[in-house]
């Protein structure tokens, strides 16, 4: 039974990552236009679609454009270090999802340099260099793997894995349905 539990908990907090990462991301966007004077006109968080903010007017580009991956992973990391300071149970939750948005954004603005592509083309679009990118990324995604260095056991995973609490486990897929029936109801698809 314990591993249903630990199935439910990884295959529910994977996705949920992925959609919070993307909430968070484009919250950054449309904070920085909202305190640069840009309108923000739509922002697409639906579970089929590629996450987008559409700002316009945007007086400020280059610094809409950077504030989604910048607020993208310090926002989780504020919060991680509230829950590690705070000494709650979930912690390592916050840890797995902070660590989940440091390597994720940091693939998508180092990779996408390359290629120019999504925000990473709009910051070389704006005027950023690609090493600055490409630095991004270099800090980002090994920072990332060190915040999920030694969580295995947290998961039940590993050579002392830890019991999965059915309650957590059963609390992500709960807040991933909800979520997923919010983007969908709520959010249009491009």
């Amino acid at each position: 039974m314990k591993r249903i539990h630990q199935s439910v908990l990884i295959v529910s907090l994977l996705p949920l990552c992925w959609f919070a990462m993307m909430g968070v991301h484009e919250w950054g966007h449309v904070i920085a236009g909202w305190a640069t004077g840009g309108e923000v006109q739509k922002v697409v968080l639906h579970p089929l679609s590629i996450s987008r903010t559409d700002i316009e007017p945007n007086p400020r580009p280059l610094i809409t454009v950077w504030a989604g991956p910048l607020i993208g992973v310090l926002l989780p990391l504020a919060i991680w270090a509230i829950c590690f300071w705070r000494r709650l149970p979930c912690e390592y939750l916050f840890r797995f999802f902070a660590g989940f948005c440091l390597i994720a954004n940091g693939a998508y603005i180092g990779v996408g340099s390359a290629e120019g592509i999504g925000d990473a083309g709009k910051m070389l679009q704006f005027g950023s260099p690609t090493w600055l990118l490409c630095l991004f990324g270099v800090i980002t995604i090994p920072l990332g793997f060190r915040l999920w260095h030694g969580l295995g056991p947290k998961f039940g995973l590993g050579k002392s894995p830890n019991k999965t609490n059915p309650k957590t486990a059963y609390t992500m897929l709960f807040l991933l349905i909800t979520l997923l029936i919010t983007l969908t109801t709520l959010s249009p698809r491009s």
